[in-house]
């Protein structure tokens, strides 16, 4: 059975995400672990830590992520920047570790002003810098693919396994899919030749067997167009039977997956994120 959930508030306790999500009967979660738009972060409590872990007991959702800081960037060539990015990344991992979470995902980093080679060297060390100050136990640091926007980097399988190849399971290191962000980098999701496509470089790189979560996310914009847009399943450029691809693949049909969508209700006053899983369920079955 495919593992379907959403990104939900952790407003009130990190155990309200929890809640949250089983509330409209979802098998996992994810959820920030401070606030995305800040540096700084308030200790995590023993009796937050037990919450958590009480509500992921008693509600059966399994399989928690997060989602790192958006201000984080390991390819800076400010030296500045980097470091705190490194700092910021030790401490966003050591909290996903400590509530017991399946890892945390972040954007690789943006080269900005200086090129993609020195920039992939800058994630790679950042990487392996925060690896060493980290005790994941069986937390995974999961690098996410990218819509390639800007200087954005891991948009390409290549540019992916470049990065694992120096950093990897060794240091727990893995990836997030994002559909909308693959189609939107040039990957068509929308046809089977182009998903092909997509899987064929995936395994070529290593990326395939690296994979550990998906982000489900259809796209405003489309195929190639470099604009990380998110929409509702099968109201994009993806497709429902594009979707339906991802979700029958005999590799990614065994991680967790995750809607990033955006929150609210539809004209008939059901929430979002019920009408995509949903969707999502008729086209996994």
């Amino acid at each position: 059975m495919v593992k379907l959930g959403a990104h939900m508030s952790i407003a009130g306790g990190y155990y309200k995400a929890v809640d949250a999500a089983a509330e409209l009967d979802m098998d996992v979660v994810q959820l920030f672990t401070k606030n995305n738009n800040q540096w700084n972060a308030k200790e995590i409590s023993d009796g937050e830590v037990a919450q958590f872990a009480k509500s992921l007991k008693e509600t059966g959702v399994g399989n928690p992520l997060s989602h790192a800081s958006y201000l984080i960037n390991l390819a800076s060539p400010k030296d500045e920047l980097w470091a705190k990015s490194i700092e910021s990344m030790v401490v966003e991992w050591q909290r996903a570790a400590l509530l017991g979470l399946d890892g945390v995902v972040v954007h690789p980093g943006a080269f900005v002003e200086s090129d993609e080679q020195a920039g992939l060297e800058r994630i790679v060390q950042g990487v392996a810098r925060a690896a060493e100050q980290v005790d994941a136990k069986d937390c995974w640091l999961l690098l996410e693919n990218t819509a390639g926007q800007g200087s954005c980097l891991g948009w390409s399988m290549e540019q992916l396994g470049w990065m694992l190849e120096r950093t990897g399971e060794s240091m727990r290191v893995g990836v997030c899919l994002d559909t909308c962000h693959a189609h939107a980098a040039g990957y068509d999701f929308a046809s089977e030749s182009g998903f092909k496509a997509w899987e064929k470089d995936a395994k070529k790189h290593g990326v395939l067997d690296a994979i550990r979560a998906l982000h489900l996310n259809d796209s405003k914009k489309g195929c190639g167009s470099r604009v990380d847009r998110h929409e509702h399943i099968g109201l994009g450029t993806i497709g429902r039977e594009g979707f339906a691809r991802v979700l029958k693949h005999r590799v990614l049909k065994k991680w967790p997956m995750y809607l990033e969508t955006e929150k609210g209700q539809d004209e008939s006053g059901q929430e979002w994120d019920a009408v995509n899983l949903q969707v999502l369920r008729e086209l996994a079955s």
